[in-house]
């Protein structure tokens, strides 16, 4: 087993607030380290403390807002994890708890790039051992993108201890996917939420296509009358899938409607459209900082599970030789 000295957890500037607390879940700090901006607008990051010999995780979720691009954002943890190689750690983990491009994942025009797939590459060119994220939008080729390991958390723990505590006792329940490609994602969850309320939970899930942005679909497959309806999907961007979907549950006489993703990227119109009165609440986990959200009617119904502690339990167990599998499974 790994001497628990030699574990090292550093974040770049733009994710310590989210990496301090799992640090502090970890019952240690954040690893000293400098970043330098220089005036032709180039930069450089750089431990200072020795890694030597140590096992190194940098937690930084990739994203853009007013003060970085996404695309900024990755090249600074890349380099900062060459930085680490180069200095002589035994082992680097990238810890992304939202990993950018993981949608661009196959070809769906002719000559289309596999984003997904570049990225990893990146990684691997700076000689990192392993990425940790959660929630990819599609596990399989999150998977097959990478010739490194890969360490894949869900949500779903955080998720099931949520609703086991607000759904109503006396209402049935419905597992939504809003589009086909979550089916997986959703019958996944309403199986952990039957075994943990110990009654049915019921499926559905909505059609939709995409075209050149634009979604279309009305078909709702599945019974959602007088249910409370949990709609599941990995990630909120405008939020129009979802509102879309909750109005159709409305339409046809649901009870409830909760709409519910790991990451709350929130972009566009996602204020108006999430205000929508068919969302009666919003829960997302803090993989994401809410940059873009400002809508005082949104707020009211958000809820954020605190996911720090999920990232710091699985960090002690690759560290000690433990098992993620156990820990997903809630063991």
């Amino acid at each position: 087993m790994p001497d628990p000295a030699s574990l090292a957890l550093f974040s770049l500037n733009a994710g310590c607030e989210f990496a301090g607390r799992v640090a502090a879940a970890l019952g240690t700090s954040l690893g000293a380290h400098e970043e330098r901006e220089f005036e032709d607008g180039e930069h450089k990051t750089r431990p200072l403390e020795s890694v030597r010999g140590r096992d190194v995780y940098v937690i930084q979720s990739l994203y853009g807002d007013a003060e970085q691009s996404v695309n900024d954002r990755l090249v600074r943890l890349l380099f900062f994890l060459g930085a680490l190689r180069d200095a002589a750690a035994a082992r680097v983990t990238a810890v992304v708890p939202y990993l950018c491009y993981a949608r661009k994942d196959r070809k769906t025009k002719s000559r289309d790039p596999v984003t997904s797939r570049y990225v990893a590459a990146l990684f691997e060119a700076v000689g990192v051992d392993g990425v940790m994220t959660m929630d990819v939008h599609n596990l399989a080729a999150f998977q097959n993108a990478f010739r490194i390991r890969t360490d894949h958390l869900e949500a779903r723990p955080l998720f099931l201890d949520h609703f086991s505590r607000h759904l109503e006792a006396d209402a049935p329940v419905v597992v939504m996917s809003p589009d086909v490609g979550g089916i997986k994602r959703a019958e996944l969850f309403r199986l952990a939420l039957e075994q943990r309320l110990e009654r049915p939970v019921e499926g559905a899930f909505m059609e939709k296509r995409r075209s050149a942005g634009v979604v279309s679909g009305r078909m709702l497959v599945g019974e959602v009358a007088d249910r409370q309806v949990i709609l599941l999907d990995d990630l909120i961007s405008s939020g129009g899938t979802l509102a879309r979907a909750a109005q159709a549950c409305i339409d046809q006489g649901a009870a409830r409607v909760w709409a519910t993703a790991t990451h709350g990227v929130f972009t566009g119109a996602a204020d108006r459209v999430l205000a929508t009165p068919a969302i009666e609440d919003l829960v997302v986990t803090d993989t994401l900082p809410l940059l873009r959200l400002e809508s005082a009617a949104v707020h009211a119904r958000l809820t954020r599970l605190d996911s720090a502690p999920l990232f710091a339990e699985a960090i002690r167990r690759m560290h000690s030789g433990g098992s993620l599998v156990r820990l997903l499974a809630g063991e």
